[in-house]
């Protein structure tokens, strides 16, 4: 669901190092609480849960992966001490709708101190996009949500939430499935059959169910012990979906299909969001992939991961209301929720990275910069702000991601230059 395309892979993400990676958070031991290890996945853990930050994704979630990451612009080099005037927030997205190697169509949205402005290119600001695994930024939005209203617990087993099939589980954690350290693999089990791999290159998850999801589960054993070691999983981010809705009295025989509801009833509805759901058949952007057009994305097992689509004017709603939670007129435990969902909650061992719950967090001049990216088999996305100095950013394509990620380091580059313009902040 992001990042650069991976060959191989029906979808990447955005991961964290030096900027969004296009690929997935780097897998390794887990430091501080999980921690998260080193990229190359490596390694024990060293502690309990911190993790590291991943970004990544498995099929069209994003594409094939790149194997690095976006590199820091403006702060490698030290804050710009040149007293010439900023150019004007608009200035700078529009440099970006023209500079970006997106597709046909592009949207972006910004903050700066007390400047908004949202732009587009070959559509218009409230236009819908498919957002691939930045929905998993939405999903650690309504976990927090639930445990505010103390609904859940982070640390209750998802099996309590899952049908008795699941029962004997292992002892995997709403938070461990939050910040990729359940040891679930990336995709499920028995996803890449068949009808997957016949349509590998359009919707490789269209024809896989929320029975199968829960029927992989209570035949997947973790691949290490949970809670040690970080490694990106899209069945993990499309399991826990299904335990939330579960938790709160949703449907036994298709909780897939109830993720969307709940979603809206208490994370979209009450931010304000009006382009912004779960559902395929509503008017969208046409997606593309090297230039072709693309069918809408469908993942009916796995919502949770990777069925979001939004728009460049809710996305700016969504970040205002993240750099400021106390001043949302959202309710109370979402507010709770929009402060929670940026705690750090893991370190990757050697860095100063970490993963909150699902964002990526690296350290730019000693303040947080929190990020993600997403991908769909037609789309690309990224979301990144820094609360310190009041800066975000938001920006959306209708292509699939690329090798290097282009659009998403340009995006994460304007991000960072935006950042340095604010100032230092608090």
């Amino acid at each position: 669901m992001s990042g650069a395309p991976r060959t191989g892979a029906p979808d990447g993400d955005g991961g964290a190092t030096g900027g969004p990676r296009a690929g997935d958070p780097a897998d390794g031991p887990a430091v501080g609480g999980p921690r998260a290890g080193a990229p190359d996945g490596d390694g024990g853990a060293i502690g309990g849960p911190r993790a590291g930050a991943p970004g990544g994704d498995g099929p069209a979630i994003g594409g094939p992966r790149a194997a690095g990451g976006p590199t820091d612009g403006p702060r490698a080099r030290g804050r710009t001490t040149d007293p010439s005037p900023s150019p004007s927030l608009e200035t700078r997205l529009r440099s970006l709708l023209h500079t970006a190697k997106g597709g046909p169509a592009v949207a972006v949205s910004a903050i700066r101190g007390g400047e908004r402005t949202a732009l587009a290119r070959g559509s218009d600001t409230g236009t819908r996009f498919e957002t691939g695994s930045v929905t998993k930024t939405f999903t650690a939005l309504l976990l927090a949500e639930l445990v505010a209203r103390r609904e859940v617990r982070y640390d209750d087993p998802v099996a309590r939430y899952l049908p008795r099939g699941a029962a004997d589980a292992p002892p995997i954690t709403l938070l461990h499935l939050a910040t990729h350290t359940s040891g679930l693999p990336r995709l499920p089990p028995g996803l890449l059959t068949g009808s997957a791999r016949r349509a590998w290159y359009t919707n490789p998850y269209a024809g896989y169910s929320s029975a199968d999801l829960l029927t992989a589960f209570s035949r997947a054993g973790p691949r290490h012990r949970p809670g040690t070691r970080v490694r990106y999983s899209n069945f993990g981010a499309g399991l826990l979906g299904h335990a939330l809705v579960r938790a709160v009295g949703g449907s036994d025989e298709d909780p897939g299909a109830d993720y969307g509801a709940l979603l809206t009833e208490r994370v979209l509805t009450p931010l304000g969001l009006t382009d912004t759901d779960c559902d395929p058949h509503r008017p969208q952007a046409q997606g593309h992939w090297r230039g072709r057009p693309r069918p809408v994305w469908l993942i009916p097992g796995l919502p949770a991961a990777g069925a979001l689509r939004s728009s460049a004017r809710d996305l700016l709603t969504t970040l205002t209301a993240l750099l400021d939670p106390p001043s949302s007129p959202a309710p109370p435990s979402l507010r709770t929720a929009l402060a929670d969902v940026q705690r750090p909650r893991l370190v990757l061992p050697r860095s100063a990275n970490r993963l909150c719950l699902v964002w990526n967090l690296r350290p730019r001049d000693g303040r947080p910069l929190l990020h993600h990216s997403g991908g769909t088999r037609g789309f690309t996305a990224f979301v990144g702000f820094l609360p310190r100095s009041g800066t975000a950013l938001a920006a959306l394509t209708n292509t699939a991601p690329t090798l290097g990620a282009p659009f998403i380091q340009a995006a994460y580059g304007a991000l960072c230059e935006l950042d340095t313009e604010a100032g230092p902040g608090g």
